[in-house]
Protein backbone atom coordinates (compact mmCIF):
# COMPACT_ATOMS: atom_id res chain seq x y z
CA UNK A 1 0.00 0.00 0.00
CA UNK A 2 1.44 3.58 -0.95
CA UNK A 3 1.26 5.72 1.65
CA UNK A 4 2.36 9.53 1.86
CA UNK A 5 1.63 12.72 4.63
CA UNK A 6 -0.67 14.47 1.87
CA UNK A 7 -2.50 13.61 -1.36
CA UNK A 8 -3.65 16.40 -3.31
CA UNK A 9 -6.39 14.80 -5.65
CA UNK A 10 -6.19 16.64 -9.36
CA UNK A 11 -3.19 17.62 -11.01
CA UNK A 12 -4.32 20.97 -12.23
CA UNK A 13 -2.89 24.39 -11.89
CA UNK A 14 -4.92 24.64 -8.21
CA UNK A 15 -3.80 21.63 -7.51
CA UNK A 16 -0.45 21.30 -8.70
CA UNK A 17 0.21 24.86 -7.00
CA UNK A 18 -1.23 23.72 -3.58
CA UNK A 19 1.73 20.94 -3.59
CA UNK A 20 4.40 22.68 -4.87
CA UNK A 21 3.67 25.14 -2.17
CA UNK A 22 3.42 22.82 0.25
CA UNK A 23 7.12 20.91 -0.44
CA UNK A 24 8.46 24.38 -0.56
CA UNK A 25 7.41 25.33 2.68
CA UNK A 26 6.75 22.02 4.75
CA UNK A 27 8.71 19.06 5.34
CA UNK A 28 5.25 16.95 4.21
CA UNK A 29 5.80 13.95 1.98
CA UNK A 30 3.35 15.00 -0.38
CA UNK A 31 1.25 13.19 -3.38
CA UNK A 32 -0.49 14.27 -6.76
CA UNK A 33 -3.00 12.08 -7.97
CA UNK A 34 -3.35 12.89 -11.55
CA UNK A 35 -6.79 10.81 -13.59
CA UNK A 36 -4.96 11.64 -16.89
CA UNK A 37 -2.07 10.33 -18.81
CA UNK A 38 -1.13 14.02 -19.78
CA UNK A 39 -1.88 17.45 -17.61
CA UNK A 40 -3.94 20.48 -18.26
CA UNK A 41 -7.07 17.91 -20.17
CA UNK A 42 -9.71 19.68 -18.70
CA UNK A 43 -10.39 23.34 -17.07
CA UNK A 44 -6.33 24.08 -16.62
CA UNK A 45 -5.80 23.61 -20.24
CA UNK A 46 -9.36 24.26 -21.88
CA UNK A 47 -9.26 28.02 -21.46
CA UNK A 48 -9.07 30.97 -22.98
CA UNK A 49 -5.51 31.30 -21.36
CA UNK A 50 -6.06 35.12 -19.80
CA UNK A 51 -4.84 37.26 -17.14
CA UNK A 52 -7.55 39.22 -15.49
CA UNK A 53 -6.00 41.90 -13.30
CA UNK A 54 -8.88 42.42 -11.01
CA UNK A 55 -10.94 45.49 -12.36
CA UNK A 56 -14.16 43.40 -12.66
CA UNK A 57 -14.03 42.26 -8.71
CA UNK A 58 -15.58 44.05 -6.09
CA UNK A 59 -13.01 45.67 -3.60
CA UNK A 60 -11.94 43.68 -0.60
CA UNK A 61 -13.44 40.36 -2.01
CA UNK A 62 -10.70 37.32 -2.15
CA UNK A 63 -11.23 36.88 -6.18
CA UNK A 64 -9.73 40.95 -6.08
CA UNK A 65 -7.09 39.80 -3.61
CA UNK A 66 -6.20 36.63 -5.30
CA UNK A 67 -6.40 38.21 -9.09
CA UNK A 68 -4.26 41.45 -8.57
CA UNK A 69 -1.56 39.45 -6.80
CA UNK A 70 -2.20 36.24 -9.01
CA UNK A 71 -1.57 38.32 -12.62
CA UNK A 72 1.59 39.90 -10.66
CA UNK A 73 3.00 36.76 -9.56
CA UNK A 74 2.33 34.67 -12.80
CA UNK A 75 3.99 37.51 -14.80
CA UNK A 76 7.05 36.88 -13.26
CA UNK A 77 6.68 33.38 -12.85
CA UNK A 78 6.66 32.78 -16.55
CA UNK A 79 9.62 35.24 -17.01
CA UNK A 80 11.34 33.09 -14.92
CA UNK A 81 10.19 29.72 -16.63
CA UNK A 82 10.30 30.89 -20.20
CA UNK A 83 6.68 30.15 -20.32
CA UNK A 84 4.99 32.85 -23.17
CA UNK A 85 3.03 35.13 -21.30
CA UNK A 86 1.95 38.57 -23.52
CA UNK A 87 0.83 41.61 -21.66
CA UNK A 88 -1.64 42.94 -24.49
CA UNK A 89 -3.96 44.97 -21.93
CA UNK A 90 -8.00 44.41 -22.83
CA UNK A 91 -10.45 46.68 -23.79
CA UNK A 92 -13.58 46.38 -22.53
CA UNK A 93 -16.30 48.01 -24.53
CA UNK A 94 -19.98 49.36 -23.90
CA UNK A 95 -22.63 49.75 -26.45
CA UNK A 96 -24.91 51.67 -25.20
CA UNK A 97 -26.01 54.31 -21.80
CA UNK A 98 -26.77 51.61 -19.38
CA UNK A 99 -23.11 49.89 -20.55
CA UNK A 100 -21.37 52.55 -20.59
CA UNK A 101 -22.56 53.80 -17.14
CA UNK A 102 -21.06 50.27 -15.66
CA UNK A 103 -17.91 51.12 -16.78
CA UNK A 104 -17.46 53.54 -14.38
CA UNK A 105 -18.25 51.13 -11.76
CA UNK A 106 -15.72 48.85 -13.17
CA UNK A 107 -13.12 51.95 -13.40
CA UNK A 108 -14.10 52.10 -9.10
CA UNK A 109 -13.35 48.78 -8.87
CA UNK A 110 -9.89 48.99 -10.14
CA UNK A 111 -9.21 52.06 -8.55
CA UNK A 112 -9.94 50.54 -5.68
CA UNK A 113 -8.08 47.31 -6.67
CA UNK A 114 -4.93 49.14 -7.70
CA UNK A 115 -5.08 48.03 -11.06
CA UNK A 116 -4.12 50.60 -14.06
CA UNK A 117 -7.24 51.84 -16.04
CA UNK A 118 -8.32 54.38 -19.00
CA UNK A 119 -11.83 55.36 -19.79
CA UNK A 120 -12.15 55.72 -23.80
CA UNK A 121 -15.14 58.64 -24.45
CA UNK A 122 -15.85 58.21 -27.99
CA UNK A 123 -14.93 55.89 -31.27
CA UNK A 124 -12.01 57.69 -32.04
CA UNK A 125 -10.85 57.12 -28.81
CA UNK A 126 -11.76 52.64 -28.85
CA UNK A 127 -9.96 52.66 -32.76
CA UNK A 128 -6.63 53.82 -31.37
CA UNK A 129 -6.43 50.60 -29.21
CA UNK A 130 -8.38 48.46 -31.66
CA UNK A 131 -9.24 49.60 -35.00
CA UNK A 132 -11.69 47.26 -35.74
CA UNK A 133 -13.80 47.31 -32.73
CA UNK A 134 -16.81 49.22 -32.19
CA UNK A 135 -18.88 51.13 -29.33
CA UNK A 136 -19.41 54.18 -27.64
CA UNK A 137 -16.91 53.96 -24.40
CA UNK A 138 -14.71 51.29 -23.12
CA UNK A 139 -12.26 50.70 -20.20
CA UNK A 140 -8.66 49.74 -21.29
CA UNK A 141 -7.04 47.66 -18.71
CA UNK A 142 -3.03 47.37 -19.60
CA UNK A 143 -1.82 45.08 -17.49
CA UNK A 144 -4.16 42.26 -18.47
CA UNK A 145 -2.24 39.22 -20.33
CA UNK A 146 -2.18 36.21 -22.56
CA UNK A 147 -0.11 32.90 -21.02
CA UNK A 148 0.13 29.46 -22.23
CA UNK A 149 -1.90 27.67 -19.92
CA UNK A 150 -0.44 24.19 -20.70
CA UNK A 151 2.98 25.14 -20.73
CA UNK A 152 2.00 26.83 -17.46
CA UNK A 153 1.13 23.51 -16.11
CA UNK A 154 3.20 21.50 -16.79
CA UNK A 155 6.05 23.86 -15.34
CA UNK A 156 4.31 23.40 -11.80
CA UNK A 157 4.28 19.55 -11.99
CA UNK A 158 8.10 19.94 -13.01
CA UNK A 159 8.67 22.25 -10.59
CA UNK A 160 6.65 20.26 -7.48
CA UNK A 161 8.39 17.14 -8.78
CA UNK A 162 11.97 18.81 -8.09
CA UNK A 163 11.09 19.10 -4.36
CA UNK A 164 9.94 15.37 -3.90
CA UNK A 165 5.96 15.73 -5.02
CA UNK A 166 4.99 12.23 -6.43
CA UNK A 167 3.10 12.80 -9.56
CA UNK A 168 0.85 9.90 -10.12
CA UNK A 169 -0.65 9.92 -13.31
CA UNK A 170 -3.30 7.74 -14.75
CA UNK A 171 -4.65 6.99 -11.17
CA UNK A 172 -8.07 8.38 -11.58
CA UNK A 173 -9.87 8.27 -7.91
CA UNK A 174 -13.16 6.52 -7.66
CA UNK A 175 -13.86 6.69 -3.68
CA UNK A 176 -12.46 8.08 -0.61
CA UNK A 177 -12.97 6.63 2.37
CA UNK A 178 -11.93 7.33 6.20
CA UNK A 179 -9.23 4.83 7.66
CA UNK A 180 -7.76 4.91 10.79
CA UNK A 181 -6.03 8.38 11.62
CA UNK A 182 -6.21 9.26 7.83
CA UNK A 183 -7.83 8.07 4.14
CA UNK A 184 -7.66 5.20 2.27
CA UNK A 185 -8.30 6.29 -1.70
CA UNK A 186 -9.24 4.04 -4.17
CA UNK A 187 -8.15 5.28 -7.97
CA UNK A 188 -8.09 2.90 -11.05
CA UNK A 189 -4.44 2.20 -10.75
CA UNK A 190 -3.68 1.13 -7.07
CA UNK A 191 -4.91 2.29 -3.44
CA UNK A 192 -3.15 5.31 -1.62
CA UNK A 193 -3.11 5.96 1.73
CA UNK A 194 -2.91 9.46 3.08
CA UNK A 195 -2.99 11.14 6.58
CA UNK A 196 -4.16 14.60 5.67
CA UNK A 197 -5.93 14.92 1.99
CA UNK A 198 -6.37 18.12 -0.21
CA UNK A 199 -9.78 18.01 -3.13
CA UNK A 200 -8.91 19.74 -6.16
CA UNK A 201 -10.69 17.65 -8.06
CA UNK A 202 -12.11 20.44 -10.48
CA UNK A 203 -15.23 18.84 -12.28
CA UNK A 204 -15.38 15.80 -9.94
CA UNK A 205 -14.35 17.94 -6.05
CA UNK A 206 -18.41 17.81 -5.19
CA UNK A 207 -18.50 14.05 -5.75
CA UNK A 208 -15.47 12.87 -3.57
CA UNK A 209 -16.33 15.85 -0.98
CA UNK A 210 -19.81 14.05 -0.24
CA UNK A 211 -18.29 10.78 0.17
CA UNK A 212 -16.88 12.07 3.67
CA UNK A 213 -19.67 14.33 4.03
CA UNK A 214 -18.59 17.28 3.15
CA UNK A 215 -20.22 20.22 1.00
CA UNK A 216 -23.34 18.31 0.70
CA UNK A 217 -25.13 21.50 0.36
CA UNK A 218 -23.04 22.05 -3.11
CA UNK A 219 -23.02 20.54 -6.22
CA UNK A 220 -20.97 21.61 -9.59
CA UNK A 221 -23.20 22.09 -12.57
CA UNK A 222 -21.21 21.67 -15.40
CA UNK A 223 -21.30 24.45 -18.34
CA UNK A 224 -19.65 24.24 -21.59
CA UNK A 225 -17.68 27.39 -23.46
CA UNK A 226 -17.38 26.81 -27.16
CA UNK A 227 -14.66 28.88 -28.66
CA UNK A 228 -13.99 29.87 -32.59
CA UNK A 229 -10.45 30.70 -34.31
CA UNK A 230 -10.68 33.44 -36.97
CA UNK A 231 -8.55 32.83 -40.06
CA UNK A 232 -5.12 33.68 -39.95
CA UNK A 233 -6.09 36.09 -42.80
CA UNK A 234 -8.71 38.20 -40.71
CA UNK A 235 -7.01 38.20 -37.59
CA UNK A 236 -6.28 41.44 -38.02
CA UNK A 237 -9.52 42.38 -36.58
CA UNK A 238 -8.26 41.98 -33.47
CA UNK A 239 -4.85 43.43 -31.66
CA UNK A 240 -5.60 42.08 -28.28
CA UNK A 241 -8.02 41.22 -26.44
CA UNK A 242 -12.07 42.83 -26.99
CA UNK A 243 -14.45 42.58 -23.92
CA UNK A 244 -17.98 43.10 -23.67
CA UNK A 245 -18.98 45.34 -20.53
CA UNK A 246 -20.27 42.27 -18.12
CA UNK A 247 -23.70 42.15 -16.76
CA UNK A 248 -22.92 42.03 -13.26
CA UNK A 249 -25.69 39.75 -12.30
CA UNK A 250 -23.91 36.78 -14.55
CA UNK A 251 -21.11 34.66 -13.56
CA UNK A 252 -20.61 34.43 -17.68
CA UNK A 253 -19.06 36.94 -19.04
CA UNK A 254 -19.78 36.31 -22.86
CA UNK A 255 -18.30 35.95 -26.59
CA UNK A 256 -15.35 38.20 -26.85
CA UNK A 257 -12.02 38.04 -28.32
CA UNK A 258 -8.84 37.30 -27.04
CA UNK A 259 -5.14 37.39 -29.15
CA UNK A 260 -2.91 34.18 -27.80
CA UNK A 261 0.53 33.75 -27.17
CA UNK A 262 0.59 31.63 -30.25
CA UNK A 263 -0.92 34.56 -32.31
CA UNK A 264 -3.74 33.15 -32.99
CA UNK A 265 -7.53 34.82 -31.80
CA UNK A 266 -10.33 33.23 -30.54
CA UNK A 267 -13.48 34.58 -30.34
CA UNK A 268 -15.81 32.94 -27.59
CA UNK A 269 -17.09 30.97 -25.11
CA UNK A 270 -20.84 30.91 -24.85
CA UNK A 271 -22.35 29.28 -21.90
CA UNK A 272 -24.25 25.75 -22.28
CA UNK A 273 -25.48 23.73 -19.87
CA UNK A 274 -22.88 20.37 -20.72
CA UNK A 275 -24.58 17.46 -20.63
CA UNK A 276 -21.78 15.51 -18.50
CA UNK A 277 -19.00 16.99 -17.08
CA UNK A 278 -16.75 16.02 -19.75
CA UNK A 279 -18.95 16.27 -22.62
CA UNK A 280 -16.96 18.53 -24.94
CA UNK A 281 -18.70 18.13 -27.85
CA UNK A 282 -22.37 19.29 -27.72
CA UNK A 283 -23.59 16.16 -29.19
CA UNK A 284 -21.81 14.41 -26.43
CA UNK A 285 -24.37 12.99 -23.26
CA UNK A 286 -23.69 11.22 -19.63
CA UNK A 287 -27.61 10.03 -18.62
CA UNK A 288 -26.64 9.56 -15.22
CA UNK A 289 -24.66 12.95 -15.22
CA UNK A 290 -27.22 15.02 -16.91
CA UNK A 291 -29.79 13.45 -14.93
CA UNK A 292 -27.66 14.61 -11.46
CA UNK A 293 -27.52 17.72 -12.73
CA UNK A 294 -31.58 18.36 -13.31
CA UNK A 295 -32.71 16.26 -10.66
CA UNK A 296 -30.69 18.64 -8.12
CA UNK A 297 -33.03 21.06 -6.59
CA UNK A 298 -30.40 23.80 -6.77
CA UNK A 299 -30.42 23.71 -10.62
CA UNK A 300 -34.26 23.72 -10.61
CA UNK A 301 -34.68 26.47 -8.21
CA UNK A 302 -31.67 28.59 -10.35
CA UNK A 303 -33.30 27.85 -13.60
CA UNK A 304 -37.12 29.48 -12.15
CA UNK A 305 -35.56 32.74 -12.97
CA UNK A 306 -36.84 34.00 -15.68
CA UNK A 307 -34.03 35.82 -17.07
CA UNK A 308 -31.67 32.73 -16.75
CA UNK A 309 -34.09 30.63 -18.56
CA UNK A 310 -33.95 33.52 -21.23
CA UNK A 311 -29.93 33.91 -21.13
CA UNK A 312 -29.76 29.62 -20.91
CA UNK A 313 -31.71 29.66 -24.45
CA UNK A 314 -29.76 32.29 -25.83
CA UNK A 315 -26.20 30.46 -25.27
CA UNK A 316 -28.29 27.14 -26.33
CA UNK A 317 -28.91 28.79 -29.72
CA UNK A 318 -25.17 29.83 -30.15
CA UNK A 319 -24.02 26.20 -29.47
CA UNK A 320 -26.29 24.62 -32.10
CA UNK A 321 -26.38 27.46 -34.72
CA UNK A 322 -23.23 29.48 -35.83
CA UNK A 323 -25.13 32.38 -36.87
CA UNK A 324 -26.31 33.11 -33.60
CA UNK A 325 -22.94 32.71 -32.57
CA UNK A 326 -21.62 34.87 -35.48
CA UNK A 327 -24.28 37.66 -34.24
CA UNK A 328 -23.00 37.42 -30.90
CA UNK A 329 -19.17 37.94 -31.94
CA UNK A 330 -20.06 40.97 -34.60
CA UNK A 331 -21.66 43.19 -31.78
CA UNK A 332 -18.01 43.89 -31.01
CA UNK A 333 -16.30 43.68 -33.99
CA UNK A 334 -18.76 43.76 -37.47
CA UNK A 335 -16.75 43.21 -39.99
CA UNK A 336 -16.43 39.30 -38.28
CA UNK A 337 -18.28 37.48 -40.87
CA UNK A 338 -19.69 33.49 -40.34
CA UNK A 339 -16.74 32.56 -42.79
CA UNK A 340 -13.92 34.17 -40.94
CA UNK A 341 -14.74 31.89 -37.79
CA UNK A 342 -13.62 28.10 -37.40
CA UNK A 343 -14.80 25.93 -34.95
CA UNK A 344 -11.84 25.77 -32.43
CA UNK A 345 -11.95 23.95 -28.84
CA UNK A 346 -14.27 24.07 -26.34
CA UNK A 347 -13.83 23.70 -22.28
CA UNK A 348 -16.42 22.82 -19.24
CA UNK A 349 -16.47 25.26 -15.99
CA UNK A 350 -17.43 23.65 -12.88
CA UNK A 351 -19.84 26.14 -11.43
CA UNK A 352 -20.58 25.32 -8.22
CA UNK A 353 -24.60 25.36 -7.50
CA UNK A 354 -25.85 26.11 -3.83
CA UNK A 355 -29.13 24.20 -2.59
CA UNK A 356 -30.84 27.19 -2.93
CA UNK A 357 -30.21 27.89 -6.25
CA UNK A 358 -27.41 30.70 -5.83
CA UNK A 359 -24.63 30.72 -8.22
CA UNK A 360 -21.29 30.64 -5.99
CA UNK A 361 -19.50 33.41 -7.66
CA UNK A 362 -16.48 33.67 -5.23
CA UNK A 363 -13.38 30.98 -4.83
CA UNK A 364 -14.57 28.35 -1.82
CA UNK A 365 -12.65 25.87 -0.04
CA UNK A 366 -13.91 23.53 2.93
CA UNK A 367 -11.31 22.75 6.05
CA UNK A 368 -12.18 19.62 8.22
CA UNK A 369 -9.89 18.63 11.03
CA UNK A 370 -7.53 16.76 8.10
CA UNK A 371 -8.60 18.12 4.68
CA UNK A 372 -9.19 20.90 2.57
CA UNK A 373 -11.89 20.24 -0.04
CA UNK A 374 -12.06 22.83 -3.49
CA UNK A 375 -15.04 23.05 -4.37
CA UNK A 376 -14.84 26.01 -6.37
CA UNK A 377 -11.86 27.36 -8.35
CA UNK A 378 -13.82 29.74 -9.81
CA UNK A 379 -13.52 32.17 -13.13
CA UNK A 380 -10.52 33.79 -12.68
CA UNK A 381 -8.81 30.05 -11.89
CA UNK A 382 -5.75 30.49 -13.95
CA UNK A 383 -5.03 33.72 -12.67
CA UNK A 384 -5.30 33.37 -8.92
CA UNK A 385 -3.84 29.82 -9.12
CA UNK A 386 -0.56 31.12 -7.84
CA UNK A 387 -2.07 32.62 -4.45
CA UNK A 388 -5.02 30.50 -4.14
CA UNK A 389 -2.43 27.07 -4.17
CA UNK A 390 -0.03 29.02 -1.97
CA UNK A 391 -3.37 29.81 0.52
CA UNK A 392 -4.64 25.87 0.21
CA UNK A 393 -1.35 24.67 1.40
CA UNK A 394 -1.58 27.17 4.43
CA UNK A 395 -4.92 26.26 4.97
CA UNK A 396 -3.10 22.74 5.23
CA UNK A 397 -0.50 22.92 7.01
CA UNK A 398 -2.01 24.38 9.96
CA UNK A 399 -3.79 21.32 10.86
CA UNK A 400 -0.40 19.42 10.60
Amino acid sequence: MIHHDVAVIGGGCVGLSTAKHLAENTDLDVCVLEKEYHLAEHQSGRNSGVLHPGFNYPPDSVKAEFATEGTRRMKAYCAEHDIPCEECGVLVVAKDDREEAYLDELAAQAEANGVEYELLDSQAAIREHEPHAVGQAALYAPEAASVDSQQYVYTLAREAQHDGVELYMGHAVSEIHRSGEGYRIHTSNSDVEADYLVNTAGLHADTLAHQVGVGEDYQVVPFRGEYYEITPEKAHLCRTMIYPTPDPELPFLGVHYTRRTDGKVIVGPNAVLAFGREAYKNTQFNLSELFETLSYEGFRRLLASPSMLSVAFSELNKSYRKEKFTEASRRLVPEVRSEDLEKSYAGIRAQLVSADGELVKDPLSIETDDAVHVLNAVSPGLTCSLPYGEHVAEQLAEKV
